[in-house]
């Protein structure tokens, strides 16, 4: 595996202790990736390769908390076959048959069985393929059968009724085998789910996306998901060209970033090579991340 952070990298929110977990690496499309941001702009952040590709992460999020352990989306999974894993450039195979994830957690001398509840901030295949494993009889299991699993209810209703434009990122596998088991824990707008962590409904990417804010001891910090991936995507019309409703993604990074500023947030990234959080500034023009 090539994946360009450290598979465990730690820090407290006030009383919580969180663990930025390396579910693997990704290269997609930089164009993609920025939208309408022409290439001479976002390569300056990001470099691509030959093949126009930037390196991404899949990073999860651990919190140790007193209800047990939470774990905030869950990378690609195993399911996948070499074709599909070349075309997005997922690298995410472990030691020994495991995925990366579970080699992350293991660091922490953690398996999938002690996991309490996984929040997932959408249900597409680099965010929620984690959610189900193939085991060696080749049948698809939940990979957390110990755990709830949270996502808004439109997003599985969503995900579960697709089209041409959304197929793609949708894939069953990743999220029929936990309804059936009924684990599924599905919610509607804002809500906390454990004492300190909330989920806040953050659309664009897709309709039903929502973020993970963690508040303890007067700290918050923020899971993005892929509302802002990377650090690169901070200025307000930097949007993926991946995003169903731009449109809404533009007013959902203008209220969030402007409260996450205000309230002094620590940012939480998803697929940044570099960062797995920072903490934002405001020029005057654009934000940014914080020296």
């Amino acid at each position: 595996m090539s994946a360009p952070q450290p598979l465990v990298e730690s820090r407290t929110v006030g009383g919580l202790r969180i663990h930025a977990l390396q579910a693997g690496g990704q290269k997609l499309d930089g164009g993609a990736m920025f939208g309408v941001v022409p290439k001479p702009l976002w390569e300056r952040r990001i470099p691509a390769d030959e093949r126009n590709r930037i390196p991404l992460g899949m990073r999860c999020i651990l919190v140790e908390h007193d209800d047990g352990l939470v774990l905030i989306d869950c990378g690609a999974g195993n399911k996948e076959n070499a074709r599909f894993l070349g075309i997005y450039g997922i690298e995410n195979e472990g030691a020994n048959g495991r995925t990366a994830l579970e080699d992350a957690l293991a660091t922490l001398g953690r398996a999938p069985e002690d996991i309490s509840i996984v929040i997932d901030s959408h249900l597409h295949f680099d965010h929620g393929g984690g959610n189900t494993y193939r085991d060696e009889a080749g049948v698809v299991r939940p990979t957390f059968p110990n755990a709830r699993y949270v996502v808004q209810r439109g997003e599985l209703e969503y995900a579960s009724h697709t089209n041409e434009r959304t197929a793609a990122s949708y894939l069953p596998h990743n999220f029929a085998p936990v309804a059936e088991a009924g684990l599924f824990d599905l919610v509607e707008g804002e809500r906390e789910i454990v004492p300190g962590i909330s989920v806040l409904p953050t659309p664009g990417h897709v309709p039903f996306h929502q973020g993970i804010l963690l508040e303890s001891k007067g700290e918050r910090a923020f899971f993005l998901g892929d509302l802002v991936p990377t650090a690169a995507h901070l200025p307000l019309p930097w949007i993926m060209g991946y995003d169903v409703e731009p449109l809404v993604t533009l007013e959902t990074k203008r209220r969030t970033l402007a409260r996450a500023l205000k309230e002094e947030w620590l940012l939480l990234f998803e697929h940044d090579a570099t960062h797995a959080w920072g903490r934002l500034q405001h020029d005057g023009k654009a934000y940014a991340l914080a020296p």
